[in-house]
């Protein structure tokens, strides 16, 4: 029998080149080359321990803190996804109202049910001249806020899994005004601050918590990310309870050495790496812009590391475009989605690999006939999805649909295990389930990003998105039974 450890090594050793996290891009000799056995060991004589820092970690995160333009730095060992969950629920107490952007990553979700939070969603812009959400403004924050009370912490995420970026300086401004805690999942942002050519990072725009995934855009390993705390707002010591009660008690040492090795990477070797990586990013997107028929994708505010590539005209659909890419080309794309697909970037990225992705979609661009090729390849690899898009098929245009459907609230995501104690239940096809209230979740991953949540009533608009995808043969996660949800028969 092959084991996970064989394939690995095998794929290592192929030509397949990522774009897609980590970071790291599987570039040895930017992290270190100990294999993870030599130094891997646990809590120690000198060598300190996460939950109670006092040596070396605690001067590691000291460290991380002063790069990152921090008051309060903690290690995370595991991922973005501890960090969203300690912070929403360290600032709040059980039954607050808090303001949510709806496209938060799926954590926050869990977080506002795992201490029977009210929330407030605030919907993310939408244009369309691009296929996904947009931003979310200051403007509708402080509308938000003003009309709605007792709301006692604000959650957005910026830059979201597509690479839009908010207005995170004034976004803190209005939030501050209330006296209330902002927290950005900045997860895909990490990268931010230390280049002019990227924004700065949502600690130096004053937010009060952000949490950083070093391994999606940095050479680090994966599962690696930073919590970071600043201001007055936030019960810092409540934070730092749940993060000891939610993160591993063995925390390991090799993920903490990355984190660490990364953050010296940042602190002593920004310019040798930045440099030349955007340097080499700003001539691929010149060139890609030049596309005849695909098309490159982004907002007025955007995270220029992410190449979000349109199949515009090509006859393709996202997951086609993305299956070329990786059959005929040997390129791993992060995403496919409706009719796009997103390749992620990074330091670790070589003059080789950016000019094969060039020479790739060039050579797409080009074609006559590419969804034919595109037939005669059987599908191999991941196949995620974005919220949604205008959706094509050989025939033409379908239908077109918002990137995100705005959700109508009924129950409280927490209330609803209980209503399950007591009231009937179905699982029912989507289309049939149009007009009732959901009792589990619906999401497409990656990203991650909810489609319904528990307590929401299930849309006609949802039911389409979902049915068109599930159709599609993509993975729809959070639910019991393919093709169809559990809905509260009452309500």
């Amino acid at each position: 029998m092959c084991t996970l450890y064989d394939r690995l090594i095998e794929y290592s050793g192929s030509d397949y080149y990522g774009f897609h996290m980590p970071g790291h891009k599987r570039q040895m000799n930017m992290m270190g080359a100990a294999a993870p056995y030599e130094i891997d060991i646990t809590e120690i004589d000198g060598f300190d321990d996460l939950h109670h820092a006092d040596g070396i970690l605690e001067e590691a995160q000291a460290r991380a803190a002063r790069v990152y333009h921090a008051d309060e730095t903690h290690f995370l060992i595991n991922g973005s996804s501890v960090g969203i969950l300690s912070a929403v629920i360290g600032v709040t107490n059980r039954g607050d109202t808090v303001l949510v952007a709806r496209n938060c990553h799926k954590s926050v979700y869990h977080a506002i049910e795992m201490n029977g939070l009210n929330p407030v969603y605030l919907s993310p812009g939408v244009n369309p001249s691009v296929q996904f959400n947009t931003e979310v403004s200051a403007k509708d924050v402080r509308s938000a806020l003003g009309r709605v009370p007792g709301i006692r912490a604000v959650i957005i995420v910026s830059p979201t899994y597509d690479g839009v970026v908010s207005d995170v300086e004034a976004i803190s401004e209005a939030v501050h005004e209330k006296g209330i805690p902002l927290i950005v999942d900045e997860a895909h942002g990490a990268h931010f601050g230390f280049h002019p050519y990227f924004p700065e990072n949502s600690n130096q725009a004053g937010a009060d918590i952000v949490i950083h995934s070093l391994h999606k855009t940095l050479p680090s390993l994966t599962q690696t990310a930073l919590l970071h705390m600043n201001g007055g707002l936030v019960r810092r010591e409540k934070v730092r309870r749940y993060l000891h009660m939610l993160q591993s008690s063995s925390p390991s040492y090799v993920l903490m050495a990355s984190i660490d090795s990364c953050v010296d990477l940042l602190e002593n070797q920004r310019e040798e790496l930045f440099d030349p990586y955007t340097e080499r990013l700003e001539k691929l997107r010149t060139r890609l812009a030049g596309l005849r028929r695909l098309r490159l994708e982004e907002t007025a505010c955007y995270d220029r590391s992410k190449l979000v590539v349109s199949a515009g005209d090509t006859g393709l659909t996202g997951r086609e475009l993305y299956r070329v890419l990786s059959d005929r080309y040997h390129l791993q794309l992060e995403m496919a989605a409706g009719t796009y697909v997103l390749a992620m970037t990074s330091v670790g990225d070589t003059n080789e690999g950016m000019e094969r992705l060039l020479t790739a979609l060039e050579e797409i661009d080009s074609m006559t006939g590419t969804a034919a090729l595109s037939d005669q390849m059987p599908y191999s690899g991941k196949c995620g999805a974005a919220d949604g898009e205008t959706i094509r098929q050989n025939s033409g245009l379908i239908y077109d649909i918002p990137c995100l459907p705005r959700p109508d609230v009924v129950y409280n995501s927490f209330d609803i295990e209980e209503m399950k104690k007591s009231w009937q239940t179905a699982v029912l096809p989507w289309q049939d389930s149009v007009g009732r209230v959901a009792a589990e979740y619906a999401y497409l991953y990656p990203p991650g990003k909810p489609l319904i949540v528990p307590g929401e009533r299930v849309s006609q608009e949802a039911a389409d998105v979902l049915q068109w995808y599930y159709e599609k043969g993509f993975s729809v996660e959070g639910i019991k039974r393919e093709g169809c949800i559990e809905v509260l028969m009452h309500g």
